[in-house]
């Protein structure tokens, strides 16, 4: 997706002219000015889903797991994908040592499995989300990229998701979009079976 920044920059344009008079008059200088005001438009490209969970504070231990996980290259991707990003705060949640011991090169086939199940494939954004969960009596069942079921539902205006295990995660801010997808950010990591 490409925004549009249009923004006006002044260019400043200087004309000097040089004149001289060999009479009895000292030498003079004019200067004149033209001011050209110039519309330059600016293209930026919406980054992609790892370059937004990079660019925001709040997903910094995501972006160590999905490094660690060796997942950069697939959530760079074309996609499109559909990421329910826990932030900071929902790996807080988590027993202490959880992430560090996640993050140790033996054990990136359990991360990898952890990571995959917050993604799915294709983009579901907030509006469709809730679109489906209530054309599908009250809730509505996803499978993951890692292969599992998430169960998204209302808890009056917010989205919820049960994880295999039974335990609900709010999404606390939605439509973050992407280049590749979109993010919803989760206040808790979902765990598969």
């Amino acid at each position: 997706m490409k925004t549009k920044n249009v923004f006006m920059a002044i260019a400043i344009v200087g004309i000097f002219a040089m004149s001289s008079c060999k009479a009895s008059k000292t030498e003079e200088a004019k200067e004149k000015a033209t001011v050209a005001v110039v519309e330059v438009e600016e293209v930026a490209q919406t980054p992609n889903i790892v370059g937004v969970a990079v660019g925001n504070e709040n997903f910094s231990t995501l972006v160590a797991a999905v490094k660690a996980a060796g997942l950069v290259e697939t959530l760079s991707g074309d996609g499109p994908f559909t990421v329910f990003a826990p932030t900071n705060d929902a790996f807080a949640k988590l027993p202490e040592g959880t992430v560090a011991t996640l993050l140790m090169p033996e054990n990136k086939a359990t991360l990898t499995s952890i990571l995959t199940y917050h993604v799915v494939a294709g983009e579901f954004n907030a509006a469709a989300v809730v679109a489906a969960i209530k054309a599908n009596n009250g809730t509505f069942e996803v499978t993951t990229v890692q292969g599992g079921k998430l169960v998204a539902s209302l808890d009056g205006a917010n989205v919820m998701l049960k994880d295999e295990k039974g335990n609900m995660s709010k999404v606390v801010i939605a439509d973050v979009a992407a280049s590749n997808g979109i993010i919803h950010a989760i206040d808790s990591v979902v765990m598969a079976k």
